[in-house]
């Protein structure tokens, strides 16, 4: 199956993370030269939805590829070392609360993206020059066009003081982006579009050309427009940025379908996922855990609340999570202790969370869960992300609204206990199989805090094929956590494949999540 080149995006990105830097003063801080385009009227959202329609309507065209092959050709490093200049960051000498840096084209992110400003309504686009950027030890000497372009785009903004620039989200490489919220570092990523992922010859949607709206000095939203481009759809985009304890989304998305396409992915969320807790093979690794995020979190239309652990499986894996009305959903890092991850450099423990509320009618679909198995941290290998039903065909028009937040204030959201840990082994207490697996499942939270050590709690349990024996159920109160510890067995017979389901339960109240796992023989 084909991969993305994005896996890599993390890890530059990862290298810039609160690139913070102290204010410049106006006569040291110079903003890129911008033209002035006159407008019949204001630009906005409305224009951004007419160039997509206009383009849906024509055969899809690459741009011309302008790049010298000495960009396309430099490594890893050398790409790091191409940086915007923090004088020329744009807005920095207005003393505006965002400003902005660009993304030099090179390495894996060779196609030109179009930066404009909004100013006064009209639309201004950022002219390229090789003085934005200081190229360290990475000496071209060839001139290149105003009409250049970019890879991509930083957003900065003063989150924790006043005199100091932090950085806050990015889009970089086709429709990828990221954010982060309060101390955090950058971990997964959303796109824009999937279209086809867990296929082979996925496409992947690219944004062409994006328009920032200039804040004033009160701002605290950042307004982006994107127009989105591949063989089969184009797309137009809002963004209201917002930062804070988590950086919030709000985004508007109008879809134009020059093609039928099998499987679109709706706010498509892709992540890593490479060990952790869950696994049940052993990893020749000093860290206990290596992840972006650790599963994959649902709200359904019937008020349920799922909860699947992600997991490395041997081979592909996807899954559909099906829904008439879906709320909401998001991959999750629910672990953030440090002693868990032991990772000094990476940071583990401080990766952000990224969940989606549905804004309006999505209608009838599910949510997909792709896992790819990876043998190195290196590579994204989940994905998750809405998937309509029925297919749209050539001709459609689509509108998604949804609010899609980074940060890691997502555990009071479920209104329950949720599953704070997940770990399977050998069994052991039923000998009649000896390739039973023993689950211990860890639920923590306020339903279950304000009930009494002694007031007895029952753990249902569901298994689509096997046998789970009552006799192996067992719920214990957990002083450590003041929570409940479930364990039962598996007896998987012959069986490839067991899907298994777990909630807490009160008499007639359920307290918990459901928590959803698929079993699969080794």
């Amino acid at each position: 199956m084909k991969r993305a080149a994005f896996c890599y995006v993390g890890l530059w990105l990862g290298f810039n993370l609160f690139a913070s830097v102290e204010p410049l003063t106006a006569a040291t801080a110079t903003d890129p030269q911008i033209q002035v385009i006159e407008a019949p009227q204001q630009f906005g959202f409305a224009e951004v939805r007419r160039r997509a329609e206009a383009m849906a309507a024509e055969s899809f065209q690459e741009e011309p590829d302008t790049l010298p092959e000495f960009f396309r050709t430099i490594g890893y490093d050398q790409y790091r070392d191409i940086r915007f200049r923090q004088d020329k960051m744009i807005w920095l000498s207005e003393g505006l609360p965002f400003v902005l840096r660009c993304f030099h084209r090179g390495f894996l992110f060779t196609r030109p993206v179009h930066l404009n400003l909004i100013i006064d309504g009209k639309s201004q686009p950022i002219k390229f020059s090789k003085d934005l950027f200081e190229y360290g030890p990475t000496q071209y000497t060839g001139e290149l066009p105003e009409d250049f372009g970019f890879a991509g785009m930083q957003i900065l903004y003063p989150r924790v003081q006043a005199q100091r620039y932090d950085e806050i989200a990015a889009f970089l490489g086709a429709s990828y982006f990221r954010a982060v919220g309060q101390n955090q570092n950058y971990g997964l990523s959303a796109r824009g579009l999937a279209i086809g992922s867990g296929n082979t010859g996925e496409e992947f949607p690219f944004f062409r050309e994006f328009w920032i709206e200039k804040p004033n000095k009160d701002t605290t939203t950042l307004t982006v427009y994107a127009l989105l481009d591949s063989p089969s759809v184009t797309g137009a985009y809002r963004f209201l940025i917002t930062p804070g304890r988590e950086t919030r989304f709000e985004v508007k998305v109008n879809l134009f379908l020059r093609q039928a396409v099998q499987k679109l992915g709706i706010a498509p969320l892709t992540s890593m996922y490479y060990h952790g807790e869950l696994s049940e093979q052993f990893y020749d690794d000093f860290r206990p855990e290596v992840h972006d995020s650790d599963g994959l979190l649902l709200s359904l239309s019937s008020g349920e609340w799922l909860w699947r652990p992600l997991n490395n499986h041997p081979q592909l894996h996807i899954n559909r999570f099906a829904d008439a009305q879906l709320r909401g959903f998001g991959l999750m890092q629910r672990d953030h202790h440090f002693n868990h991850y032991q990772d000094l450099e990476a940071m583990y423990h401080r990766r952000p969370s990224a969940w989606v509320e549905v804004l309006n009618e999505w209608g009838k679909g599910a949510v997909e869960l792709v896992e790819i198995p990876t043998e190195a941290e290196r590579n994204d290998n989940i994905v998750a992300f809405w998937v309509p039903d029925p297919p749209p065909q050539a001709g459609s028009e689509l509108n998604f609204e949804y609010r899609l937040a980074f940060g890691d204030e997502y555990l009071d959201q479920v209104p329950g206990a949720y599953t704070q840990t997940t770990r399977v082994g050998r069994g052991g207490t039923d000998s009649r199989e000896d390739k039973a697996r023993k689950f211990m499942l860890d639920f923590v939270g306020k339903s279950l805090e304000k009930l009494s050590p002694e007031t007895p709690v029952e753990a249902i349990i569901s298994n689509s094929a096997g046998e789970v024996p009552p006799a192996t159920t067992i719920v214990l109160y957990n002083p450590y956590t003041k929570g409940r510890r479930v364990f039962f067995e598996l007896l998987p017979h012959d069986e490839a494949k067991v899907e298994l389901r777990c909630f807490l339960r009160r008499g007639n109240n359920v307290l918990s999540e459901t928590w959803s796992y698929q079993w699969f023989k080794k």
